[in-house]
């Protein structure tokens, strides 16, 4: 049976007081960020059935992660696993990560795993690439593992854009933040499949009740017409290359 996957966007960073700041190189949390993170934790749905935490390995991510599940990493015995796949889709200088060795050396005292993060990871080239069809690529190889995991509730801490595309919501996302996730923010997602028999996310009942959605989400074909409109425009902006 595939796992129930709650999916967060990181915490509020730096690069998000300002269009300014996205020349920061992967950038912190703020201090309202962090608290976001540490109140994440606090509401978070079904906490004690959490048995994987992943996390892009941007450094707003990690933190987040850390922030948010004390409970559950170090003494908690799991360990927040920086995984390359969920990082975000555009190559600003905000959404561009670090050489694996300058990242690990600065989370090695904290419960974080690099196993999975390959060299070069950071470099937006091949299936990284910031292009319309690698970005949902790389989301559809994303849900295939999760999938295919064992655990029963996994927790992915990401990036608003590249959430879009893994969710395959597109939903509101044509708008100045070119996303509607919140910082901080978590929706939950059961496994379902296409008809072409690949995974899909579908956003769980009470997960939209607590977003004070209905029980009936969009069609797959409303779906397809919004993830076209909202990529041709996050081109036209210079989010992402067609």
């Amino acid at each position: 049976m595939s796992p129930i996957v709650h999916c967060v966007r990181h915490a509020q960073g730096v690069h998000n007081l300002s269009h300014a700041n996205h020349h920061l190189p992967d950038p912190e949390l703020t201090p309202l960020g962090e608290e976001q993170a540490g109140a994440l934790g606090a509401r978070f749905p079904a906490l004690e059935n959490i048995q994987l935490i992943l996390s892009s390995p941007l450094r707003r991510a990690i933190q987040t992660a850390l922030l948010a599940f004390p409970s559950k990493v170090g003494d908690g015995g799991l360990q927040v696993i920086a995984w390359p796949e969920v990082q975000e889709a555009s190559d600003l200088i905000c959404d561009t990560g670090r050489d694996l060795l300058e990242i690990k050396a600065e989370f090695e005292k904290l419960p974080v795993d690099f196993t999975v993060v390959e060299p070069g990871w950071h470099i937006k080239e091949g299936k990284w690439a910031p292009v319309a069809g690698r970005l949902l690529e790389r989301a559809q190889l994303a849900r295939q593992w999760l999938s295919q995991r064992p655990e029963k509730e996994i927790v992915v801490v990401s990036h608003g854009c590249f959430l879009h595309s893994l969710t395959n919501d597109w939903v509101n996302a044509v708008n100045s933040h070119a996303t509607d996730w919140a910082n901080a923010e978590v929706r939950s997602f059961a496994f379902a499949h296409d008809e072409d028999e690949r995974p899909a996310l579908r956003e769980t009942l009470e997960s939209r009740k607590n977003r004070g959605l209905g029980p009936v989400a969009l069609t797959k074909e409303q779906q397809l017409e919004l993830q076209q409109a909202t990529l041709k425009m996050w081109i036209e902006w210079g989010v992402i290359l067609a």
